[in-house]
């Protein structure tokens, strides 16, 4: 293992290298998907279809939507372990400055990228003009600063890639616009409950949007349950820490259980259905509580997955500006 822990975060919370390389694979598998999505560069009858096999097409094919489910359930997990480490507990939040904190760490980037992409669509270069019937670059600013890109795109369709990505984003910041209400708000219990009751609803709340494919993939209760999950996670942090044997067995446990799920994606999904996505949160889940009780590393070699991990964030809502190169390039 390389060193437990690298530079603290704000608010005093010190970084987690095996946790950066769980952000890391994530953001890789979700390029890697961007990238061979059948209109991009199809991995189906093709020379490298064939030299991956089709175990692999599986993993690349299914791991970038499990990829932002995993997203969901670690942010959920930083944002309430740094929450109790600040204030002690969710009932003492200071909403001003978890807002305001929440406000710096998302808006600059965000801006700078709306403003870019404006630019793009303006000079009506291929891959960022916005086409659609109903869109307009007005709509799509006034969805993506108004958390409900993801809305957005449900009622008129899909948005250029660069755009598509900020679904998410609306989705994990309306969560976190609500979450320090509730906390203020509940009795522990109830709040706690309520986690409970919000992560167990994904598979149904999936499922009552069967026939709806872009909103049933992007709507907000089933990614607010992986975030729930992750918040719940974190509150078992408080409890007294186990054996680091049964951290370590939790973690590979967890670790065999995510790989498992995103190599027999096909057979995943055939058995549980939409509940799959929830046995990769809570896959998610023991990873990131094994790592926390280990105060896990990244593991030799790894170093480079954690650098992506750190810079996550950056990396999601721009990394569609190097697969649409690489495409451009591919079909050259």
């Amino acid at each position: 293992m390389a060193e437990s822990e690298s530079a603290p975060l704000p608010g005093g919370l010190a970084r987690n290298g095996g946790i950066d390389v769980l952000r890391g694979l994530s953001i890789l598998l979700v390029i890697l998907h961007h990238l061979a999505l059948p209109f991009r560069i199809p991995l189906g009858p093709s020379l490298i279809g064939e030299s991956l096999g089709r175990r692999w097409i599986s993993l690349i094919g299914f791991s970038g939507y499990a990829a932002v489910y995993t997203f969901f359930v670690i942010s959920g997990f930083l944002i309430a372990r740094r929450t109790l480490q600040q204030y002690g507990g969710l009932g003492a939040i200071d909403l001003r400055r978890f807002y305001v904190q929440r406000a710096s760490r998302i808006l600059p980037l965000l801006l700078a990228l709306l403003v870019v992409l404006s630019l793009l669509h303006w000079a009506a270069v291929p891959g960022f003009v916005i086409r659609q019937p109903d869109q307009s670059l007005g709509g799509a600013w006034f969805a993506a600063l108004g958390l409900h890109l993801n809305w957005y795109e449900g009622q008129t369709g899909w948005l250029p890639g660069n755009w598509d990505v900020i679904w998410s984003l609306s989705i994990e910041e309306l969560f976190y616009l609500l979450f320090p209400l509730a906390c203020w708000c509940l009795p522990r219990p109830l709040l706690v409950l309520a986690l409970v009751i919000l992560m167990a609803s994904l598979p149904w709340t999936r499922a009552l949007l069967d026939g709806q494919e872009i909103w049933q993939e992007k709507a907000y209760l089933p990614a607010m349950s992986a975030i729930a999950m992750g918040v719940l996670a974190a509150l078992l942090t408080r409890l007294r820490s186990p054996s680091r044997g049964f951290a370590r067995m939790l973690l590979v446990l967890g670790g065999l259980a995510l790989f498992a799920a995103l190599f027999c994606g096909g057979e995943l999904w055939r058995a549980t259905g939409h509940a799959s996505l929830l046995f990769i949160a809570a896959s998610a889940s023991a990873i990131l509580l094994g790592c926390h009780w280990l105060s896990a590393g990244a593991p030799r070699g790894l170093g480079w997955l954690a650098r992506m991990g750190r810079l996550s964030y950056e990396l999601y809502l721009t990394h569609m500006f190097v697969v649409l190169a690489v495409v451009a390039v591919w079909r050259a």
